[in-house]
């Protein structure tokens, strides 16, 4: 897909990623809607940008961004930490509800790096995984369900697996992997995360139907 001149509907737009997605878009010359529920923590304003508030988990309420709309992008996550969450589940579940309603097809959704071993060295796969996998218990069996969903959906998607996201700049020389990790990729700065996500959606070339793993 390389037409995005229907715009782009964001999920997450007020988080450290969403944040750098709606500014790069914006910035690009593409018109973003951003669904928040908090309009007041999106303290970032210009001309491209549409803000909605609306409940995400409420297929209803979140339909009148997404119609029209050439793409939507959910960099959604749980603040919740160590306990259990299916704050990206229910949210894709209902995204997915939506763009059905309006007939919009493409979608791009945020997971992690943490959620598999395909593709890592023994480091990552035999030291850092089993603890990051204690550690974020609940996060990666939410993405994983987040996954199944989106890949049950029918809908033209793209999953894109961060390694651990850091606010460094944007790197431009960033690696990708379809369906395993990036070997070796240890971090991805939410720059590099965000320009990858509109690469997907402009670049006619870039894989639908497929894990994305990146790491700068």
């Amino acid at each position: 897909m390389s037409d995005i001149s229907g715009g782009i509907t964001l999920f997450g737009a007020t988080g450290g990623t969403g944040r750098q997605i709606l500014q790069q878009a914006c910035e690009a010359g593409h018109e973003v809607t951003a669904v928040v529920r908090d309009p007041a923590r999106l303290d970032w304003t210009h001309p491209r940008l549409t803000v909605l508030r609306a409940d995400v988990m409420d297929p209803t309420a979140i339909a009148p961004a997404i119609r029209g709309s050439a793409a939507v992008v959910s960099a959604l996550g749980s603040r919740a930490g160590r306990v259990p969450t299916t704050v990206c589940a229910d949210s894709a579940t209902s995204i997915i509800t939506a763009m059905r309603a309006e007939g919009v097809r493409r979608l791009v959704v945020l997971s992690a790096g943490v959620v598999t071993t395909d593709g890592d060295g023994p480091f990552s796969r035999f030291l850092l995984k089993p603890i990051l996998g204690k550690v974020l218990e609940h996060t990666a069996a939410d993405k994983r369900r987040m996954e199944e969903i989106v890949r049950a959906s029918g809908l033209e998607w793209t999953i894109v697996r961060p390694a651990r996201l850091t606010d460094q700049p944007a790197s431009g020389t960033y690696r990708t992997a379809i369906d395993r990790n990036v070997r070796g990729g240890l971090r991805t700065s939410r720059a590099d995360l965000a320009d990858y996500v509109l690469r997907s959606l402009t670049d006619p070339a870039a894989p639908t139907g497929a894990a994305i793993s990146i790491a700068s």
